[in-house]
């Protein structure tokens, strides 16, 4: 698997199944470890519509399984009608992306920007 900024980042395609259990967090997380990658670039399309609800608890399951193995988690791609339909998930976003082990990006510019930084 190719370097990118500076860091091992695994990408995955927007196209494949929906991850929206912790078991899918796992199974990327274990793919991620297998390729030696530090970092994980999801596309807004893979991740299940019950993420951007934040009461499923769905996030908060699929983002403790990356902080508790270290693995950083870029979700990349257009949430703004998520973020206009609810304050908490935009007060989630706003914090996460003060991080250093979540961003949510709107494209691969605010990617490339944000990994000059670290």
């Amino acid at each position: 698997m190719p370097e990118q900024y500076g860091t091992t980042v695994l990408r995955l395609p927007a196209e494949g199944a929906p991850i929206r259990e912790e078991q899918d967090a796992m199974d990327v997380i274990g793919d991620a470890f297998g390729r030696g990658a530090s970092w994980v670039v999801v596309p807004v399309a893979r991740l299940h519509p019950d993420f951007f609800t934040l009461r499923t608890r769905v996030a908060g399951g699929i983002v403790q399984k990356f902080v508790n193995y270290r693995v950083g988690l870029v979700v990349l791609g257009d949430i703004a009608d998520h973020v206009a339909a609810s304050d908490p998930l935009r007060d989630f976003v706003r914090e996460s992306n003060r991080g250093r082990q979540l961003w949510f990006l709107a494209d691969e510019t605010e990617l490339a920007a944000r990994f000059t930084e670290v």
